[in-house]
């Protein structure tokens, strides 16, 4: 019942709202307002405006019912609608109603599509890809995800080793949209007038339909959902800290996904993420070594370079150039008998989540 009520609790509470008067300033000189207390809604005064609550200081009485500001004597001195010392600000109010916040959409990258001809066996005529990646984003605390971290990592929820058949989801990136499906599942259960534990039921079982149940921690996915929906992170941001928490994305770098009068307020990390672990080390490690790679890398952030392996690229590897004891030590470090614990655990914690 607990379970059920904290989906529901999680996925009403999953839009963040944003005041309609807010304020930016760069205070710490790096060219954009992202950081912690660069942003803030205004507040508001006595005569019916708002003031920024950045840098606000206490005017100075110059004379009876005569106020000035410290910092400039342009800055209105306004008393607050609460009442107290008038106070001043050097940084504007902006209302977000007629002067919009512009976003640059999530990435919602589909893949390589499968688009060529196949033969009579469903084998590819055309092009091949191997390890192909997605362009992917995650955005770091700022004012469109409520200062929450939707990059952090929040350990191994998709599985690289424990199985390789999702059915038909199809890839392992699918997973993550997979745990989306069984939260929301869970909402509209409870919605709909279901018990507490029939929507637990209709989530988890909407989490695992059609997944491999060695490709996915339930448990520690529900957890993540949980936590990620409170903090106003979007799908992609699930998805992205899902899989780059499970290793299995490259991080290219910052930029920015929310302005207002040209300040940057939000930004995100673009990565390429893939379908396992280890081909997003092949990638990382055969890249340098390939030509057609030269001069483009990773792309850019805001537009990562996602592609796989051609046939004969991938062909003219040279593995034993290769360090992959990454891969091999996150392997090694699983023995039968850990897996066997990991398994038991994961159908413990889904026995809970169904039982009314």
């Amino acid at each position: 019942m607990i379970l059920a009520l904290i989906l529901a609790t999680a996925l009403a509470g999953a839009v963040p709202t944003y005041a309609q008067q807010i304020c930016a300033a760069d205070l710490n000189g790096n060219g954009d307002a992202t950081d912690p207390g660069e942003t803030a809604s205004c507040l508001p005064t006595q005569n019916g405006s708002f003031q920024c609550p950045l840098q606000q200081i206490a005017c100075t009485v110059t004379a009876p019912g005569s106020d000035v500001c410290p910092v400039g004597a342009q800055y209105p001195c306004e008393a607050p609608a609460s009442g107290g010392t008038p106070t001043c600000s050097p940084n504007a109010c902006q209302d977000t109603g007629a002067t919009p916040i512009v976003d640059t959409p999530p990435m919602s990258d589909p893949g390589v599509p499968a688009d060529g001809a196949v033969d009579a066996n469903g084998n590819c005529l055309a092009n091949i890809e191997i390890f192909a990646g997605r362009a992917m984003r995650c955005r770091p605390p700022g004012l469109r995800n409520t200062f929450q971290n939707c990059c952090k990592d929040k350990g191994k929820i998709v599985k690289d080793g424990m199985g390789s058949s999702i059915s038909s989801l199809g890839t392992k990136i699918a997973v993550a949209k997979g745990v989306l499906i069984g939260m929301k599942a869970a909402y509209a259960a409870f919605q709909a007038g279901a018990t507490a534990g029939q929507a637990a039921s209709a989530g988890a079982n909407a989490i695992i339909a059609g997944i491999d149940p060695t490709s996915i921690a339930i448990s520690l996915a529900i957890n993540f959902m949980i936590e990620v929906l409170l903090q106003g992170c979007d799908q992609e941001d699930m998805e992205t800290g899902m899989l780059r928490g499970s290793g299995m994305c490259h991080e290219i770098g910052s930029y920015c996904t929310a302005k207002i009068l040209g300040i940057c307020i939000q930004k995100a990390k673009g990565h390429c993420c893939f379908n396992t672990e280890l081909g997003r080390i092949i990638q990382e490690q055969g890249r340098p070594q390939l030509i057609s790679f030269n001069g483009i890398g990773w792309g850019t952030p805001k537009a990562p370079y996602c592609r796989g392996f051609t046939p004969d690229e991938f062909q003219a590897l040279d593995f034993s150039k290769m360090d992959l004891s990454e891969y091999y030590a996150d392997i090694e470090a699983r023995t039968q008998g850990q897996i066997q614990i990991d398994m038991e655990g994961r159908i413990n914690a889904y026995m809970q989540t169904v039982q009314p």
